[in-house]
């Protein structure tokens, strides 16, 4: 009864309304000086970074064994690890690496790919961009992005996590926002965009 009365005082009322006006202003100038921080460090990073390739051997010529490894996760039926190995998902250890020895796993696979560097299966495009040969491709590519790509690539660490996020489908795959230039081929690490196909 006596918090009833006390809440429908008027000075009660601008108080509570004061102190929420100061929450929502702090957080607010907060949330700016995050974005002006964030693009600092954008426009002040170094225009010559580097992804560190990190090229490794398979396992067969590897005098260090690989205890875990990174995969491309969400295939239904395929999968492919850090090493370049493609495999069916039965065929994956526990420590996320394919098994060499199954027969689904092959290394370095290009089945599907163009020339252009344009596949119809995600985990190929992966394989297929994480070939040594392939460094060359992808760098030429880094260093003639334009910033918005710049941006978005800098986030990557190594040779696996660019080939990643360069084989899922972006921007350059569609036509118009609504239809893929070349649905047999969406996927690709390569420079240039899919082929359009005419409709």
């Amino acid at each position: 009864m006596v918090l009833r009365r006390l809440l429908r005082k008027r000075w009660v009322l601008g108080v509570v309304f004061g102190l929420s006006l100061i929450y929502f202003l702090t957080n607010t100038l907060k949330q700016e000086e995050r974005t002006i921080r964030d693009r600092t460090l954008l426009e002040a990073r170094d225009p010559d970074h580097r992804i560190p390739w990190k090229v490794r051997f398979n396992l067969g010529n590897s005098s260090r064994p690989i205890t875990q490894c990174r995969n491309s996760i969400q295939g239904k039926s395929l999968l492919t690890d850090e090493l370049g190995y493609v495999c069916e998902r039965k065929d994956l250890l526990v420590n996320g690496c394919c098994n060499v020895n199954a027969l689904s796993s092959r290394q370095y696979i290009c089945k599907s790919c163009l020339a252009n560097g344009c596949c119809n299966i995600y985990e190929y495009c992966v394989s297929c961009c994480l070939q040594p040969d392939k460094q060359l491709i992808l760098e030429h590519f880094l260093n003639r992005a334009a910033d918005g790509f710049q941006n978005l690539f800098t986030a990557v660490e190594d040779h696996f996590e660019l080939c990643l996020a360069k084989c899922r489908t972006s921007s350059q795959s569609v036509q118009h926002e609504n239809t893929y230039r070349n649905p047999q081929a969406k996927y690709c690490y390569g420079e240039s965009p899919p082929e359009l196909l005419p409709i």
